[in-house]
């Protein structure tokens, strides 16, 4: 156990799940190298290999199986103890951990104060869910409640209120014929490959943030992918495609001179929700009417 790091265990538990060097380091926020270096390292102390590495994917030896099995129950008592005790130093009230994605837009900042003078003794954190994995976090009970961009299918969580219904831009290069446009029609997207997005995202949420046909019927082109939202504006500043992004996470961006955002009409308007697990307490409900409020006002 001498130097054991907390970190290399992280790796090897998405890893098992991931099955993927790459999206692990997504999951991690960290590279591929890095989840290999972390995989080396605890393979080292061990003494022996978890995981058989291929071109494409990686998969458990059956130690690795035996391996998992005995260490995912410890890590989670770890971790609950952990969250228990940090819940119990902050007073009675806990934490409540949000996780967002893009960015923090006035309404979600303002139900934020607001759930803070509501609630004086529930400290608050916020996280940023990758753009590939909307909903991950929350499965792994990473974060109590979750503001998404819909839609949300997932039978084990629970969608409230619904808010910040923006118009819809396509991210394209400065060099794109669509930046010298005022406006882009839905059916023209027909004519530039959509940058998509990547695993472990749900497919019917892929399709709504890249569909693959336009209302009329026609098949819109499919570009790359992305696993973040950084990433997906540095494949349309190279004329890999066209991203689609609601207007605040445009304004977010601000001007570039390599990406040009233009307003695309004929789509229904991009719609944040927050989502929290079935099972969870209060918390996350008592937020999401802090939420509600300001969506009505």
């Amino acid at each position: 156990m001498s130097g054991l790091e907390i970190r290399e265990l992280e790796a090897f538990l998405v890893l098992a799940e991931e099955l993927h060097f790459g999206r692990a380091g997504e999951r991690l926020y960290v590279s591929q190298s890095r989840v290999s270096q972390l995989l080396r390292s605890l393979e080292g102390r061990i003494g022996a290999a978890l995981v058989e590495r291929t071109s494409r994917r990686a998969e458990l030896t059956p130690l690795g199986e035996k391996f998992l099995a005995e260490l995912r129950p410890a890590y989670e008592a770890l971790r609950a103890a952990v969250d228990h005790t940090r819940a119990t130093a902050r007073g009675d009230g806990g934490v409540l951990r949000i996780g967002f994605q893009g960015t923090i837009d006035d309404h979600l900042a303002n139900a934020i104060g607001g759930f803070e003078k509501r609630h004086p003794d529930c400290a608050v954190e916020l996280t940023e869910i990758p753009l590939a994995d909307p909903f991950g976090s929350l499965h792994r009970r990473e974060v109590d409640a979750a503001v998404v961009l819909l839609p949300v299918e997932e039978p084990d969580l629970v969608l409230g209120p619904v808010f910040s219904r923006q118009p819809q831009v396509l991210a394209v290069s400065s060099r794109h014929p669509f930046a010298r446009r005022e406006s882009v029609t839905v059916e023209e997207l027909a004519e530039c490959p959509l940058i998509g997005i990547r695993d472990p995202a749900p497919e019917y949420w892929r399709h709504a943030q890249a569909p693959e046909i336009t209302p009329e019927g026609r098949r819109i082109p499919r570009g790359p992918t992305a696993g973040t939202l950084q990433e997906g504006m540095g494949l349309a500043a190279a004329g890999q495609g066209g991203m689609m992004l609601c207007r605040s996470t445009a304004e977010h961006q601000g001007r570039r001179d390599s990406v040009v955002f233009v307003p695309l009409t004929g789509l229904p308007e991009s719609v944040l929700g927050v989502v929290w697990h079935a099972e969870d307490s209060g918390r996350a409900r008592a937020f999401a009417g802090e939420i509600a409020v300001r969506a009505r006002s």
